[in-house]
């Protein structure tokens, strides 16, 4: 089938890896320190490579190609992820998080300031049209990565509209949602925040197809947050 695909310029590729790093699906890896696509077939046609990369050497062309196999790249990913928890759902399972204790603070502290700039802001409650989607750089966040990640306000939340849910116990098919969000209004990018969990990939996988859907090419990015308040990716 003729499709939109990428295509990598050896030439110009520095072998820095940032594509590699940056696509979700694992169409590109470094071969003889070069980015190769190395599964066409895994290629969606997003192009969220495209930004990664800092010497301009990816571009999307339209050619013969095998149809995206998500089905395939799904099944890859689960083949990558940890062997399920006896107990079930490695979401569920219980831990202790053990800190260092911070240093003591000798001036007064100063109380944080949210930087949420729009209501409301579960996935579910949101209007399709609302003024603030013009020109929005857009936040979909699993509602617990705010309680894992200290600066959630200052490094995601801020100069963001912010959408939250929770794919695992919310009732509703967030991709149609967000669809008709990116769809109908001007988003200029899109930052996924999900948790390191397997059910958290709901979250993605729906932005993912509602980007797909909604036949524009916006800029997006998934950040991994570990349960104990890392970026992992």
């Amino acid at each position: 089938m003729i499709r939109r695909i990428i295509k990598i310029d050896e030439e110009k590729c520095n072998g820095c890896g940032a594509c590699a790093a940056a696509c979700h699906e694992g169409a590109i890896e470094m071969v003889n320190g070069k980015a190769k696509l190395t599964r066409e077939d895994y290629c969606d046609g997003l192009g969220d490579c495209l930004p990664a990369c800092p010497v301009d050497a990816i571009r999307f062309e339209e050619r013969e190609a095998p149809a995206y196999n998500e089905a395939a790249v799904l099944a890859a990913k689960q083949e990558k992820q940890a062997e399920p928890l006896p107990c079930g759902c490695p979401g569920k399972a219980s831990r202790s998080i053990n800190r260092k204790a911070a240093p003591a603070v000798q001036l007064p502290s100063v109380p944080a300031v949210s930087q949420l700039s729009q209501w409301p802001v579960q996935i579910k409650l949101v209007p399709i049209n609302a003024p603030y989607f013009n020109g929005a750089n857009l936040l979909v966040a699993a509602d617990c990565t705010a309680y894992a990640y200290g600066n959630f306000h200052g490094e995601f939340i801020r100069k963001h509209v912010t959408l939250i849910g929770c794919p695992k116990l919310d009732d509703i098919d967030y991709a149609e949602k967000m669809t008709a969000i990116l769809a109908n209004n001007d988003i200029k990018s899109v930052t996924v925040v999900r948790m390191e969990v397997p059910c958290c990939g709901g979250i993605e996988h729906a932005v993912k197809r509602a980007l797909q859907a909604s036949g524009k090419f916006i800029p997006w990015r998934v950040v991994t947050i570990s349960v104990d308040g890392q970026i992992l990716d």
